[in-house]
């Protein structure tokens, strides 16, 4: 009887595995090593734009940094490139964004005491198109309610800009590591890879390769904006286009906002003196010259960089952002260049040309 039943168990595990034993040990160590890198990415998830912004950084900034490291010490060189990373880069990004949510805050001022002091009415008088159009509508309420959503707006905006804080600060606090450490973290993630040493080494240079052709696309499409914008700001008459120009060459690298920030309120300031002409004008060259540099141009640098379609690299940078927020930016086009070079490592160890052999 029971040579029987073991005749049967293995007829079965014939069935069922084309007469290969299931190694059931080897399955319980996979779901146990799933089960651990899961938990693992749900705890890091939360540092996820930390942990990104420090690697672009890191991948950006590891030649200055090897330079440091050949006059002084590991721990000293790192700390030179963090503090020089803060000096080159953050500090201007800091001081324009505050100085444009201070003005805005202040223009929602100035809106609210012109309301609350009556002065509505002489505003309208001195633009009889406006006037025509308070007639009609309850402006003072339309006013007031516009200045307490921009209020909100302004409030939300420094509660975001907390958080970034937080998350700058982890970021630099990583970037000291990601450089000093940096040898040592390869090590590891070859010697970790479930690929041979050569695709990991693919896999790296391609990251590397994906970050330097967002970065350095994403800062020629600011500068093309930040100059056509400039440009039209001289051509209107704008006090400072340069600065203008400068300013919004700055603002289109923050992926949350863009050039529009500026010139959208200069659009409104030319209707409301009346310049029907430029006002147009600039907000046709706004929307549609200066907004084809980001759609178009920017997928132009970048896919042919990453050896992607232009249509791919566009939906991995608009994907990126909707997905992970402002880092989405770089994990995009990581997660779309990795997964083709992936897929051809995939194909070469079993597709039809190895089957052939």
């Amino acid at each position: 009887m029971a040579d029987r039943i073991k005749v049967e168990e293995a007829q079965l595990v014939e069935l069922t595995t084309g007469g290969e034993p299931i190694d059931v040990y080897l399955l319980v160590r996979l779901g146990f090593t799933a089960l651990f890198v899961i938990v693992t990415a749900l705890i890091v998830e939360p540092y996820f734009a930390s942990l990104t912004w420090a690697l672009v950084l890191a991948v950006l900034f590891v030649r200055p940094h090897r330079w440091f490291e050949s006059h002084v010490g590991p721990n000293t060189a790192a700390a030179l490139s963090v503090t020089s990373v803060a000096l080159i880069i953050v500090a201007p990004l800091l001081f324009i964004s505050q100085r444009l949510i201070a003005e805005a805050l202040a223009g929602v001022t100035y809106i609210q005491k012109a309301v609350s002091e009556g002065n509505w009415g002489a505003f309208l008088d001195a633009h009889p198109w406006l006037k025509w159009l308070g007639e009609r509508v309850d402006a003072p309420t339309i006013a007031a309610r516009i200045g307490e959503f921009l209020t909100n707006i302004g409030a939300s905006l420094l509660k975001q800009s907390t958080g970034q804080a937080i998350t700058l600060v982890l970021a630099f606090y990583l970037l000291f590591f990601f450089l000093r450490d940096r040898r040592t973290g390869l090590d590891a993630l070859v010697r970790l890879s479930p690929f041979s040493n050569v695709e990991t080494g693919k896999l790296i240079i391609r990251v590397r390769d994906t970050i330097h052709a967002t970065i350095f696309g994403t800062l020629a499409v600011a500068a093309l904006q930040g100059a056509l914008g400039g440009f039209m700001f001289w051509w209107l008459g704008f006090p400072s286009p340069a600065l203008w120009a400068v300013v919004m060459g700055v603002i289109s690298i923050i992926p949350v906002l863009g050039s529009f920030v500026i010139w959208i309120p200069a659009t409104i300031y030319l209707f409301l003196e009346d310049r029907w002409a430029d006002a147009i004008t600039l907000a046709l060259w706004g929307g549609v010259v200066i907004s084809t540099a980001d759609n178009v141009v920017r997928p132009l640098l970048v896919g042919e960089t990453l050896r992607l379609h232009t249509a791919p690299a566009f939906v991995a940078m608009l994907g990126g952002l909707q997905l992970f927020g402002a880092h989405g930016l770089i994990l995009g086009p990581i997660a779309f260049t990795m997964t083709t070079l992936m897929l051809e490592f995939w194909r070469r160890r079993s597709g039809p040309e190895q089957q052939e052999e």
